[in-house]
């Protein structure tokens, strides 16, 4: 049966994220809030944990999930080839809504999906997501929601539609806006905007001025 935990409540909020860190590790699935919509998540490099993800949003591996992770620091370890525009738009809108993908480090032992050597990579700037994340490490992380159903901005929503393939749920609250994070491809030789979201290119122009818009 799933356990669920109300996290606006300290002492509930505490046991939640002991029991959704331990259902990681153990290689199930938690929900969990972002700021931008509710998330199901699970070990990044669990690789059956994020096959049960996927299998649990009726997704197929074509459509990879992304990644959360705790820190800006958590990049040094997971990508590579950087770019500079990468790291100024992580000092300028990072905990937030941007979403980067980049070329993952080859000697990475896991599997996202057909990624084809890249990851996309977030680091939210809910608390409860960021101490979830801080007990786990990087987290593989889609919207709780499954495919072709709307993304869900409470736990309630994620419940229905994920039920028991889940064994941890983390109620936050409801999220502010049902906007996804946008997404910035830093994979070529300039930045392309893959996803207008809850940062708008108007925003990201002034930080990387050579951003291509779809």
């Amino acid at each position: 049966m799933a356990l669920r935990y109300d996290c606006s409540l300290a002492s509930r909020g505490s046991a939640g994220l002991s029991a959704a860190a331990s259902a990681v590790c153990r290689g199930e699935l938690v929900v969990l809030p972002t700021d931008t919509v509710y998330g199901i998540g699970a070990d990044a490099f669990n690789r059956e944990a994020v096959e049960g993800l996927l299998r649990a949003k009726g997704r197929d591996r074509a459509k990879p999930s992304p990644v959360l992770v705790a820190s800006p620091d958590a990049l040094h370890d997971l990508v590579t080839d950087f770019p500079e525009q990468g790291w100024a738009l992580v000092e300028a809108f990072w905990p937030g809504g941007l979403t980067l993908v980049a070329h993952h480090r080859p000697t990475l032992d896991w599997d996202l999906g057909e990624t084809h050597g890249t990851v996309a990579v977030r680091m939210p700037s809910h608390p409860v997501a960021l101490d979830l994340l801080a007990e786990t490490g990087p987290m593989a992380v889609s919207s709780a929601n499954l495919t072709g159903q709307p993304s869900p901005q409470d736990c309630d929503a994620a419940q229905g539609m994920l039920g028991e393939s889940v064994a941890v749920y983390l109620d936050g609250g409801p999220t502010a806006a049902a906007v996804a994070s946008s997404i910035v491809d830093l994979t070529g030789e300039v930045p392309i905007l893959k996803r207008a979201g809850a940062i708008n290119a108007e925003r990201l122009l002034k930080v990387v001025p050579d951003l291509q818009e779809p």
